[in-house]
């Protein structure tokens, strides 16, 4: 079993609920909430900026499917950014926490 890195954008007034749920159902084993991001994209023809927060989601990656129904459960944008990395190297017992947390 090897460990993911997934990134999700959303309002700040949305993390700590996401996070909890995430930490709380054991789909990932940690999640930072990263303040202070701006984000400009293209929406719909138009360009858009918004102020929202970062979630850095450590989880299991066989659980990605997991992660992804559980944030699009709460997440309040109609499309949510969901993506994750594989990663391919980390310190062993971290990775190894990571997934025993989500047992």
């Amino acid at each position: 079993m090897s460990v993911a890195l997934a990134l999700v954008t959303c309002p700040a007034d949305a993390a700590d609920a996401l996070a909890d749920l995430l930490v709380r159902t054991r789909v990932a084993a940690c999640v930072n909430i990263l303040p202070g991001l701006r984000s400009v994209y293209r929406w719909n023809g138009d360009v858009c900026r918004d102020d929202e927060v970062l979630l850095l989601i450590k989880h299991p990656a066989e659980r990605f499917d997991a992660l992804r129904e559980a944030v699009l459960s709460l997440h309040p944008y109609e499309l949510p950014e969901i993506v994750a990395v594989d990663l391919d190297r980390g310190h062993p017992p971290y990775l190894q926490w990571v997934l025993d947390a989500c047992r």
